[in-house]
C-alpha cells in the first residue's frame, strides 16, 4: 500500500514536472535564452525519471495517460493564469473532462 501510494505521489509530482518543462521550453525562445533552457533540461529530466518509476509498478497506459493528462491540465492553467491564454467555457469543459479522465485512469486501473 505505502509503494502504491508513494508511486503514485511519483508520477503526480511528474506530471507536475512536465508542465514546468513545457511552459519553460516556450519561454526559451527556441534554447536562446539559457536560465528557460536550463529549467527545461532539468525539469524534463526529473518528470522522465518519475514516470520510468512509476512504470515499476503502474500499467503503462494508466501511468503515461494520468502523466500527459497531468500535464497537460497543468500547463493549460498556468497558460490562462500567467500567460493570458483564454478562459472559454468550451476550454474550461474540455479541461474539466481531462481531470475527469484522469481520476477515472486513477480510480479504475
Amino acid at each position: 500500500m505505502v509503494r502504491s501510494t508513494m508511486t503514485w505521489c511519483v508520477l503526480v509530482v511528474s506530471g507536475l514536472l512536465e508542465s514546468v518543462w513545457a511552459l519553460a521550453l516556450g519561454r526559451s525562445a527556441g534554447f536562446t535564452r539559457l536560465v528557460p533552457s536550463l529549467i527545461f533540461v532539468a525539469a524534463l529530466a526529473l518528470s522522465m525519471a518519475g514516470l520510468g518509476y512509476a512504470l515499476r509498478t503502474l500499467p503503462v497506459g494508466t501511468a503515461y495517460a494520468v502523466w500527459v493528462g497531468i500535464g497537460v491540465t497543468g500547463t493549460a492553467v498556468a497558460g490562462i493564469l500567467f500567460y493570458g491564454e483564454g478562459a472559454s467555457l468550451p476550454r474550461l469543459i474540455s479541461l474539466l473532462l481531462v481531470v475527469a479522465g484522469v481520476i477515472g485512469l486513477k480510480l479504475f486501473h
